[in-house]
């Protein structure tokens, strides 16, 4: 267990006027607070505690955020309270403790709507005070890094976990290292002989090529110095995970990646930067389109460096990192850096971000965004994973983006009114398609008309949560406003059938027999077949639906050819109607099936010819009502749906239920029950329905039980 003396040691090195009292009675308390229990190792639980702080010591974090991680998991775990930590620490210090204690208390890997739910928790206590985040951090990291103490389902679930959650957060701070050494220690548990391959290949690689890296860096240093630019240059391999994910995502073998060796160019002034960068593209040939400026275009969590790959000794390809001491600090530590000390004073960093001001904005488009769990989870891991473009608006303002954003993405980054609205637009001045991917640099403009609205299929196309968001919601509103306009229709046609109006004022009272808020949301359920016809006649008319002994009638059918005691039903594979050609299959104990003629099902009784019984309608018109299906594939326009109703309805037949079994942006297929006398009534149906010239096909499905009586 490292001890507190060598604790304090560690601060003072960067803060000399550390309140190192405090930080021992911190020491002391939570070693008397967890005396008495251990960690899965079977070790003191205090020693985690302590390697937390020390993590977050390497920081130069101040004492509060030393404290804090000494002391994360005492209210928790301990008999220690709110009250006792804030009385000795100050508050300070307690509410810091708590805001760890509830995101230690979210189960951030559980089922989806519940991981957003909490993970939605999760941001909105970090906006209140970010060092919360910083001191959880610094507890994955050391849960991680002793993981092999759990059990093998408990590791699989904390991997996942910090690689969704915890190192892309850590990533999005500006925490580079830290995301790096996250992501590899979850992806040793989650994909171990993945991880192993990889080592195995930098292994015969540095055999083959004895180590690179020594000679690499001996080229830059020499190059360096004859163009007389003072600079610290370091070099390494990255890191498996990295690598791993660039041979996913590239679809490229481990000898074809361009940047399995990094290395970075630190010097002291900007200036020199720009030079060390002209050096290194004399030198050595610069790799067409792998060149970034994050210092004209910094990322938004402060991030300033110069980014290229070039064709280095032996040809092999290499990427370079080249930025100053001050922009170093900050890609190096982050968001840290705003509670980092240097020489005993808060260390001043004009590159640094408060990045209180992504999660704060996050945090407010949370409280306005609808309550679509999964809809805000896919928009904050896309917020998180994004790796950025920056493009102009035609007055030279700048755009951030994820990369593989379109046109689409950059109008709903400017307003959502813009996105809605869009119909098109120019990328560097030439025409381009909506789904075109966006590139760094690239000026973009967007073509709008009024009376747009978004697509479907724009949700496939974007990439920003933003613009899903916004699209998603838009298709609601259209679809409400759709499901309404059909679902008056039904209730006209409904409420006709038994002699009576769909006027506002039935429908409201439907609306308040049947729990709902008013006649729209009546109308929404009956147009989107959450509420069927027959449910709105019986809420309002319930005597229409019912004969004299109480029961609800029930389609009557005549049939010739049975003996009066034969129980009779009809086959649910086919379900004939009267008028058709029918035969019988005789069953032991569940009296006679009757099928169409033409059903398939009989295939299976050609063998057994006893069993056939031959059977027919009584002739004449039938006045029996029996359900129908029909399945009926028309042009996704306005009003076609209406039509459809309308021609059914002039039919003289009823439609009890309808839904959409597929939903394109040209066509619709939908499902439509409809009541018939018989055959000839239903053709009669489909003749109708299939001559409107925005309807493609109508098919017959029938799979609706009906009474039949000898």
């Amino acid at each position: 267990m490292i001890e507190v003396e060598t604790l304090i040691d560690h601060v003072r090195t960067y803060n000399p006027k550390t309140n190192e009292q405090l930080i021992r009675k911190a020491y002391a308390f939570g070693l008397r607070s967890h005396d008495g229990q251990t960690r899965h190792s079977g070790e003191p639980y205090f020693t985690h505690p302590i390697e937390v702080a020390v993590i977050l010591a390497g920081q130069k974090l101040d004492d509060a955020t030393i404290i804090t991680a000494l002391l994360h998991d005492t209210i928790e775990d301990t008999e220690a309270t709110h009250e006792e930590v804030a009385g000795i620490f100050g508050e300070e210090i307690a509410q810091l403790i708590d805001g760890v204690t509830k995101l230690t208390n979210l189960e951030l890997s559980s089922v989806q709507a519940k991981q957003a739910e909490n993970f939605r928790k999760l941001l909105l206590a970090m906006s209140q005070d970010l060092r919360v985040l910083l001191v959880k951090l610094g507890d994955r990291l050391h849960n991680m890094r002793t993981i092999k103490h759990m059990r093998s389902e408990k590791q699989i679930s904390k991997a996942r976990e910090t690689m969704d959650i915890f190192a892309p957060l850590a990533g999005r701070m500006g925490m580079q290292w830290m995301r790096d050494e996250l992501e590899d220690l979850a992806f040793k548990v989650l994909n171990p002989e993945g991880r192993n391959s990889i080592i195995r290949r930098f292994i015969t690689l540095r055999d083959q090529s004895e180590d690179l890296i020594p000679s690499i860096l001996k080229d830059i240093r020499t190059l360096l110095s004859t163009h007389s630019i003072e600079a610290s240059i370091t070099g390494r391999e990255k890191k498996p995970y990295s690598i791993w994910r660039k041979m996913e995502e590239k679809q490229q073998s481990f000898s074809r990646l361009s940047d399995i060796y990094g290395f970075r160019i630190i010097t002291e002034h900007e200036d020199d930067v720009y030079r060390a960068l002209g050096a290194v593209h004399q030198r050595w040939t610069a790799v067409p389109g792998r060149f970034k400026d994050y210092i004209s275009s910094p990322k938004s969590n402060g991030y300033r460096s110069i980014h290229t790959t070039v064709a280095g000794r032996d040809g092999k390809l290499v990427e370079i990192q080249i930025r100053t001491r001050e922009m170093h600090e900050v890609a190096e530590v982050g968001v840290a850096a705003h509670w980092a000390y240097k020489d005993g004073r808060r260390a001043e960093n004009r590159f640094s971000v408060d990045p209180l001001s992504w999660l704060s904005n996050l945090a407010d488009r949370i409280n306005t965004d609808e309550d679509d769990h999964e809809e805000f989870l896919e928009h904050v891991k896309l917020e998180m994973f994004a790796d950025q473009v920056f493009c102009f608006t035609p007055k030279g303002d700048v755009v951030q983006l994820p990369r593989g954003a379109t046109p689409i993405d950059f109008a709903f980054a400017i307003h959502t009114r813009i996105g809605s609205a869009t119909v098109g637009s120019k990328v560097d001045g030439h025409r381009v398609p909506l789904w075109t991917r966006l590139r760094n640099g690239q000026s973009v403009e967007i073509q709008t008309a009024v009376g747009q609205r978004p697509q479907a299929t724009w949700i496939d196309i974007v990439k920003t949560g933003r613009a899903k968001s916004a699209i998603r919601r838009a298709l609601r509103e259209d679809h409400q406003a759709g499901y309404i306009k059909l679902g008056r229709e039904l209730a006209r046609v409904a409420l006709e059938h038994v002699g009576k109006k769909a006027t506002d004022k039935a429908l409201n009272t439907a609306a308040k027999k049947l729990g709902m808020k008013d006649h729209s949301e009546v109308l929404s359920k009956l147009g989107s077949s959450e509420l069927t016809g027959v449910d709105l006649v019986s809420a309002l008319y319930p005597s229409l639906l019912h004969d004299k002994s109480g029961e609800i009638n029930q389609p009557e059918a005549k049939i010739v050819g049975l003996e009066a005691d034969q129980v009779v039903q009809a086959a649910a594979c086919c379900q004939p109607l009267p008028g058709e050609r029918i035969v019988g299959i005789g069953t032991r104990g569940k009296g006679v099936f009757v099928h169409s003629i033409h059903c398939d099902t009989l295939i299976e009784y050609e063998d057994q010819p006893e069993r056939w019984i031959d059977l027919s309608w009584t002739k004449g018109r039938s006045e029996t009502v029996n359900k129908v299906t029909i399945e009926v594939t028309m042009a996704n326009y306005s009003g076609v749906l209406g039509r459809i109703c309308i021609l059914i309805s002039e039919q003289d037949s009823n439609i009890v239920d309808m839904h959409f079994s597929d939903r394109k942006q040209d066509f619709y297929r939908i499902a439509i029950d409809i009541e018939v006398r018989d055959v000839e009534h239903l053709s009669n149906i489909v003749t109708a329905v299939e001559a409107d010239s925005d309807v493609a096909q109508v098919l017959q499905s029938r799979r609706h039980q009906m009474t039949l009586k000898t």
